[in-house]
């Protein structure tokens, strides 16, 4: 795909606890992930396919608007769709990327979803042909669903400028002494 191809590309944006499945050639779909998953799907056969972004594993909220953040129903959701646009669940392949470790102080979510997505694909029997899980820090995922291609670019703050820090008067010690 050239440059002027991607330029032209219908993006479509996939945010925290979103899915989106198309079978049009010219879609690319999107999203920013840290300690999140996303998984891309698609049947290589009919050329259909989708992403999801999940946040936790697996948690309560059975169907409401709280429960699109976990994997569980993510995953079922997404799968579910593409078999409604005519996807073959035994010709369904996937790409896993995400499960970064954020932050070193903080349990680990990150290795949780990914290790949640893996054993949750190995339990459907759908094959993993790729992706990127694990690791440190974020990444920015592209992924055209009828072709299958994908692209990961690492996140990082290095290009953003810091704002200037403000000075701050020393202070002066008067030697008093105030007691609470």
């Amino acid at each position: 795909m050239t440059a002027a191809m991607l330029d032209t590309a219908r993006k479509i944006h996939v945010g925290q606890g979103e899915h989106h499945v198309t079978d049009d050639p010219d879609t690319m779909l999107t999203t920013i992930l840290g300690s999140c998953v996303a998984m891309c799907l698609r049947d290589p056969v009919i050329g259909v396919g989708g992403m999801n972004h999940f946040l936790l594993p697996e948690g309560d909220g059975g169907g409401t608007a709280a429960g699109r953040r976990y994997g569980a129903y993510a995953m079922e959701v997404l799968i579910n769709d593409c078999l409604k646009a005519g996807a073959k669940r035994e010709r369904m392949e996937a790409k896993l990327f995400g499960g970064g470790r954020m932050f070193d102080a903080l349990r680990d979510v990150g290795l949780a979803n990914a290790e949640f997505a893996e054993r949750f694909l190995r339990d459907e029997g759908i094959a993993m042909v790729g992706g990127s899980l694990r690791g440190i820090g974020g990444r920015r995922v592209q992924y055209w669903p009828v072709s299958g291609r994908a692209l990961q670019r690492a996140v990082n703050d290095a290009h953003t400028p810091t704002p200037p820090m403000k000075r701050i008067a020393p202070v002066v010690d008067s030697g008093a002494l105030e007691l609470f």
